[in-house]
């Protein structure tokens, strides 16, 4: 039991610092290429602060655990718009943007209602996988040509940037190479160790994979997205920090999801289907519809977000 814990908090150590050297020397590079900021965010940034949970998914399908995956899926969602959006609104209430809202939180309410039906269909396969990957292809050069007429979301972006962050243009290369690397293999044997750590817990104290990837998996791996949010709103950069939920909850779906749609086909667990996607589903509206209130997130509706996070991880360990 010693060893599963050490092995699961290593690895989310590893899979954040790794999600983290990979998000900067990746940066590094595509500046050095001379990718502009916007693409670089649209893109690399995205992907890198969902790297955790994309390997965490793909070592849990290696690992014939595909229940943890989709848990993980789900669960870092719903860590996303509950515990992080509430977060972050009761730090400072948060402005929202109508374009980049109708057309991020528009689709994640579509996809998520399409995983949903799709799952009771039991439809969640090799196909919904390729249409997921093509979706959101297509959302990533909608979204940039959408972004690209717009300078306030680039403004933003570089008002939300850590303090004391390197720049990365005078970053050397051979140091940009190496926090590629070294990310690279961070997020590798993160995965790895988080996933066999998490299956020894779940046989340990009898909880389903679901559970597991619901709470400690989808919590650990949502921590690239839980600081990022945070500083932005700490930094009062409000489309920043509900964009980057947005855009996470979008990659998690679409990217994540579709890769374990591919690799794993047909494998939602029953417990997703009864409780974790109807209630995520449920989620999307309500923090769409407090977004679209006088088009602001405040501490109140955080307050509410928290307390359905309590709600939620209750109702899953109670349930296990």
């Amino acid at each position: 039991m010693l060893a599963a814990s050490l092995a699961l908090v290593a690895g989310l150590v590893l899979l954040v610092g790794g999600g983290e050297f990979l998000v900067r020397g990746a940066v590094a590079l595509a500046e050095k290429a001379g990718l502009s900021q916007l693409l670089i965010g649209l893109t690399i940034v995205a992907f890198g602060t969902s790297a955790p949970e994309l390997v965490a998914s793909i070592e849990a399908v290696r690992s014939n655990a595909p229940a943890i995956a989709w848990g993980n899926i789900i669960g870092s969602n719903l860590a996303n718009s509950l515990l992080i959006l509430g977060l972050a609104a009761v730090i400072f209430p948060l402005a929202v943007e109508r374009k980049p809202l109708w057309r991020d939180a528009g689709l994640a309410l579509a996809v998520t209602a399409m995983l949903y039906l799709g799952a009771l269909a039991n439809l969640i396969g090799t196909v919904a996988g390729i249409a997921a990957l093509m979706l959101l292809a297509a959302y990533i050069v909608f979204a940039y040509f959408s972004e690209r007429a717009s300078g306030a979301a680039q403004k933003e972006a570089r008002a939300a940037a850590s303090d004391g962050e390197e720049n990365a243009k005078t970053t050397p290369l051979w140091r940009s190479v190496l926090y590629l690397i070294g990310g690279l293999a961070g997020i590798g044997f993160g995965g790895e160790w988080l996933i066999s750590g998490a299956v020894d817990i779940a046989t340990y104290f009898g909880l389903s994979q679901t559970t597991i990837g619901l709470t400690i998996v989808a919590i650990g791996t949502s921590l690239p997205e839980a600081v990022t949010t945070i500083i932005a709103a700490m930094k009062k950069a409000s489309a920043v920090a509900l964009g980057n939920i947005l855009g996470s909850n979008l990659f998690n779906l679409l990217l994540i999801g579709g890769v374990t749609a591919l690799a794993a086909p047909n494998s939602m667990p029953a417990e997703l289907i009864s409780f974790g996607l109807p209630y995520l589903l449920a989620i999307t509206v309500i923090m769409l519809f407090f977004a679209v209130t006088h088009y602001r997130v405040g501490r109140r509706e955080g307050g509410v977000l928290l307390a359905l996070f309590v709600v939620q991880l209750v109702f899953s360990v109670h349930s296990a």
